[in-house]
């Protein structure tokens, strides 16, 4: 029996994705996120990128055997309440992550945010791991995370309009995670609108969309956010109610660094003194 499983729900969120040097997204700003929600963040890092908020300009690889390391020692210690993978860019590491959370993990709830690409464009997914990712990881989740070209690779579905959405999502689901998050941030016009679909059908969320250019890392925060309330015991649709909000607002209050996708405020739920 892991650790995670033989104690009550407590906050412990176990990030497995890369670094990124900028602070905005991957690692750094799953720790931001799950801190501020009042979690405990643990780290399996995947790679180290040199990565600003216009692109990544490299990428060093962390070995498979060193990541499954990683999460042996973490869980087999502390134990976690939800685990999030977000880049996973070699198909060996997902087969190491999947074996390691069978082993050690087997029934703690995960989030899977299929990177895929970063907000400058640069690839995060070499073509050869897609297939690991879709057949090996995403049956084993709890929730999966996509945006709309992220699903349109995994359900070979074309996704240009709110309409195409539901469809998608009902491909997705058929690929065996429990629940799908189809986020419509790449539709056009003034709606945001994002889909949940589990077994109990189609949960639609809607807001107006936010003029801004501070959207590094909004997929990476959402998904450890969903993690944190489900590593709390909050019901998966409470706890993307709870995670869209935080994010939405975390986009709001933005400082504004960088000369591209400029990083979110994660810290807003943080009281300051004057």
């Amino acid at each position: 029996m892991s650790a995670a499983s033989s104690s009550a729900k407590q906050g412990r969120v176990l990030i497995i994705a890369g670094s990124d040097s900028g602070g905005g997204a991957g690692i750094q700003a799953d720790i931001k996120a799950v801190t501020a929600l009042g979690g405990y963040a643990m780290t399996a890092i995947t790679a180290l990128t040199a990565q600003d908020t216009r692109t990544v300009h490299a990428i060093h690889d962390v070995p498979a055997e060193f990541i499954a390391l990683q999460l042996r020692v973490v869980l087999q210690d502390i134990g976690a309440d939800a685990i999030k993978t977000g880049m996973l860019h070699r198909a060996d590491i997902i087969e190491a992550v999947v074996a390691a959370l069978e082993k050690y993990a087997p029934d703690v709830p995960l989030v899977v945010d299929p990177v895929m690409v970063a907000k400058g464009g640069a690839s995060l997914l070499q073509s050869s791991a897609a297939e690991a990712l879709r057949t090996k990881l995403i049956p084993r989740a709890a929730v999966i995370t996509p945006n709309l070209p992220e699903a349109e690779v995994l359900s070979g579905l074309k996704v240009a309009e709110e309409s195409d959405m539901a469809p998608a999502s009902e491909r997705l689901l058929q690929l065996g995670p429990q629940a799908v998050l189809l986020k419509g941030g790449h539709l056009p016009g003034d709606d945001l609108i994002d889909l949940l679909r589990d077994s109990r059908g189609a949960q639609r969320y809607s807001d107006t969309r936010i003029d801004t250019t501070s959207t590094h890392g909004t997929g990476c925060t959402l998904a450890s956010a969903i993690a944190t309330g489900l590593a709390f015991g909050l019901e998966l649709r409470e706890a993307v109610a709870q995670a869209r909000s935080y994010v939405r607002k975390a986009i709001e209050t933005a400082p504004g660094f960088g000369h591209g996708h400029g990083p979110l405020n994660h810290a807003h739920t943080v009281t300051r003194k004057a």
